[in-house]
């Protein structure tokens, strides 16, 4: 009687153990959603103010044609994506011609002094800035789903409940370069 009251107790503790890792796996996966919803806030202020941008821009460098029109596609792309990775790249894809646009700029003085661009241009700022805070975030959530997902003994439960490592948000490899080139400063 002994014996089966040390095996049942034995089989329950696993059965806790097991059940345990696999709420942990999910909470994390749960955590790393959340953290994505809130880029996604971010992100649907920056796809409200591009075509602000956009118009107020058009005005003065009616030539840069088709940056605007990359821009404009490129906020297209990213406001029809859907799912976590097909965003990050759409968006990834959008960051990099806000920049080319950024650097356009630098020749219309008249535009930089202007009050609505000026006002345009602190906002798009400030929404980059709060981007950048989710994307950490949303980064740190997903290390810690990642590295439940291939430690062990969490990585057995992992791949027989079809979790999987997920991608970090990060810059692609072609905007590599230019971030390890020193700025230039010109006065």
């Amino acid at each position: 009687m002994t014996t089966v009251i040390i095996i049942l107790v034995v089989v329950a503790v696993i059965a806790i153990w097991c059940i345990g890792i696999y709420n942990n796996l999910v909470k994390l996966r749960n955590n790393r959603e959340n953290a994505f919803a809130n880029i996604d806030v971010q992100l649907k202020q920056r796809h409200d103010l591009i075509p602000q941008l956009v118009s107020t821009v058009k005005g003065y460098a009616s030539h840069e044609k088709e940056l605007l029109v990359r821009v404009t596609e490129a906020r297209t792309a990213a406001m029809g994506a859907s799912g976590i990775n097909d965003k990050i790249k759409a968006e990834n894809a959008l960051s990099n011609a806000l920049s080319g646009l950024r650097v356009s700029l630098e020749a219309y003085p008249d535009l930089k002094a202007n009050q609505n661009f000026l006002q345009l241009q602190g906002e798009i700022s400030d929404i980059e800035n709060k981007l950048a805070a989710s994307r950490r975030f949303f980064n740190s959530t997903t290390r810690e789903l990642n590295n439940a997902v291939q430690t062990f003994p969490s990585n057995i439960f992992a791949g027989m409940f079809g979790f999987h490592r997920e991608p970090m948000f990060e810059i692609p490899q072609a905007d590599r370069a230019t971030l390890d080139k020193a700025p230039e400063i010109k006065f």
